[in-house]
């Protein structure tokens, strides 16, 4: 009997080790307390529950409005040049330091020299995946080896070509914002990620909306592109796409909300959104857009500009990246002591040298462009190669082709 105790007990856990390993507890085993009590069970800066609350329980007027300007895609001279430049460079926040912003790069048609230059210039860069793929119901269903291959798969790429410090990338993604349920988190778990910001929120009611919290807990966030995440992940943050409302309409990004024509309505659009969070509970205030909403119509673009101009008017106001985000709400600092609060970032030495490489990606055969900062490497960089090197596990792939290709030919000669 005392044996199969034993048994039992080990058994037991070894369940919990391996669910901890995953970082995830389906049910955790009590509710969310991060209030000022001793007892409470989440505290800052590891842990925060979901809630509207401000941290640090300061009052509206004592918090910084935090601005989380966010643009995915690739990175390329064009965009660069034609609306990152003109658009976040020499601007200032309160404390004196440059504004920052933060990039989801994918990897088709991005320059690793440009995306160096805006990690040099204080932007951040985070994972968007390699393929960017379309199949949103395969990407639901995403294992993790799969997320695996496409996040991290394309963090190696960013640092290989775009020299950005494995470290700095601390935040991901999903592509068109569509959860893959707990497989994200439990790749971030695994890989030592801090953030994701892609779960959408309909919770946007001034005074209710929702700031970042981590998945210590099971979440209650509302769930419209499912599936959403049902387990909990300690320590990572959840970072809520706050839904736009445009008259009568709800929108997970302002690029979706529908007959906004001219640069007036836009700019109004955009302040009357920012006003509902400034004028409300101060939480982050989420600005997400591709590059290609403004060459569509450049009345946006310019709209965005005078925006950010109306921004710098309003007292209190930051420009920050999700990662700084997380940083204050991890040490909440009223705004009076806030000149002190984060250091203002100093470029680092240019360690890019610009390399123009053509290169064959070998699931298809086609040829690839690519600007990288280091030498070129033997093929271009995709799934299972991202670091673009001939290796033993793309030989066989090489060979079998080259294999059906042959049996292909001499079938075609042979009945034709």
């Amino acid at each position: 009997m005392g044996s199969l105790i034993s048994i039992t007990w080990l058994l037991t856990y070894t369940i919990i080790w391996l669910l901890a390993a995953n970082g995830a507890l389906s049910e955790p085993l009590s509710r969310c307390d991060d209030s000022a009590s001793p007892e409470a069970n989440c505290k800052l800066p590891k842990c925060r529950c979901y809630s509207s609350n401000i941290p640090g329980a300061l009052q509206p007027g004592d918090t910084p409005q935090l601005v989380m300007l966010t643009f995915d895609g690739p990175v390329t001279m064009f965009n660069y040049e034609n609306y990152y430049a003109k658009s976040l460079f020499n601007r200032r926040n309160p404390n004196k330091c440059n504004i920052s912003a933060t990039f989801f790069t994918t990897h088709v048609d991005n320059d690793y020299w440009l995306t160096n230059e805006l990690y040099r210039q204080g932007h951040e860069i985070a994972l968007h995946t390699i393929s960017h793929p379309s199949d949103l119901s395969n990407w639901a269903n995403a294992s993790v080896e799969r997320l695996e291959e496409e996040f991290i798969g394309q963090m190696k790429i960013l640092n290989t070509f775009g020299l950005i410090p494995m470290d700095s990338m601390r935040g991901l993604r999903n592509p068109h914002l569509q959860m893959s349920g707990d497989n994200t988190f439990k790749l971030m778990f695994q890989r030592n990620l801090t953030w994701d910001s892609s779960w959408p929120t309909h919770a946007n009611l001034i005074d209710h909306i929702i700031w970042p919290y981590t998945l210590d807990f099971k979440s209650p966030q509302d769930c419209p592109i499912p599936p959403c995440p049902k387990s909990s992940f300690p320590g990572r943050w959840v970072v809520p796409i706050v839904a736009w409302i445009n008259e009568n309409t709800i929108c997970s990004t302002p690029e979706t909300c529908p007959n906004i024509s001219t640069e007036g309505k836009i700019l109004q659009f955009m302040k009357d959104n920012f006003h509902r969070h400034y004028d409300g509970n101060r939480a982050p205030f989420p600005l997400l857009l591709h590059a290609d909403w403004f060459s569509a119509h450049p009345f946006r673009f310019r709209a965005y500009k005078k925006f950010l101009d109306y921004l710098a008017t309003q007292p209190g106001v930051y420009i920050v990246t999700i990662s700084q985000v997380i940083e204050w709400i991890q040490n909440p600092t009223p705004l009076s002591k806030m000149n002190k609060f984060w250091k203002c970032w100093k470029i680092p030495k240019n360690t890019c040298h610009p390399q123009g490489c053509k290169l064959m990606r070998i699931n298809n055969g086609e040829e690839y462009y690519m600007e990288s900062c280091v030498d070129c490497p033997d093929v271009y960089p995709w799934l299972g190669v991202p670091d673009g090197k001939w290796s033993s596990n793309i030989v066989p792939l090489v060979a079998f082709i080259l294999v059906i290709t042959i049996l292909i030919l001499v079938i075609l000669r042979t009945c034709c």
